[in-house]
């Protein structure tokens, strides 16, 4: 199972970090150690045999995937804490209204039991940040407190999400865990990221494979 860190649970009374230094990623591996099996820029979904329950029930975003392990975001399991909060606990004054995708009271996700102090903001790739990792053309991930002041400023990325900690796993573990039945996997939408409500990302994500949550058996399946 991903690796967990103190604690699994995330709240209101959560303080982010979202300190301008470098990403907690796995680090890279040479180019001709790179597994044949990448799931960046996937969407991991949970099998009903996915017995632990932090991840049941969730879709995971893939942010990076090689030969050292993997690291992604919970996408569908919000906090207690809502945007408004998070920009009032970081001192920041929003000089615009945020967009229709991110409401003042929208809740800031739960990425996973991993660094649960830590900030990580998803977001389309506009620009360069501090502490970003480019994951493709359309979507980056940053844990460098400038892309929230820039948002503050009117000068963010018109599309993120923010969370709390995130899911890691170790060399191969994500790999077996797949093979155990864990998770089905697909190449991930943008748009269930950013425009789909919570509640309905886990069906969102059921159906880019052509199937619904009531057919899910205890049977492996990849795309």
């Amino acid at each position: 199972m991903a690796k967990q860190g103190k604690t699994t649970t995330a709240s209101s009374s959560s303080e982010p970090n979202l300190a301008a230094d470098k990403l907690a990623f796995v680090p890279s591996a040479a180019s001709e150690d790179q597994p044949k099996l990448d799931l960046s820029d996937h969407f991991l979904i949970a099998m009903p045999s996915m017995s632990d329950p932090v991840f049941g029930g969730t879709v995971v975003y893939v942010c990076e995937h090689h030969i050292g392990g993997a690291l992604g975001v919970i996408i569908n399991k919000p906090t207690e804490m809502t945007m408004d909060v998070l920009f009032s606990r970081l001192d920041l004054k929003l000089e615009i209204n945020l967009n229709d995708e991110i409401l003042p009271d929208a809740p800031v996700m739960f990425g996973g039991p991993v660094q649960l102090e830590r900030g990580f903001v998803l977001h389309a790739p506009q620009t360069t940040y501090s502490s970003s990792l480019k994951i493709s053309e359309e979507l980056a991930l940053t844990t460098s407190r400038d892309v929230l002041d820039a948002v503050a400023n009117g000068r963010g990325p018109s599309r993120y999400m923010v969370t709390l900690g995130c899911a890691g796993w170790s060399a191969g573990q994500l790999e077996a865990e797949i093979v155990n039945n864990g998770w089905l996997t697909v190449r991930a939408d943008p748009a269930i990221l950013f425009n789909t409500p919570v509640e309905q990302r886990f069906t969102a994500a059921m159906r880019l494979l052509g199937i619904s949550p009531g057919m899910l058996s205890g049977e492996a399946g990849h795309a």
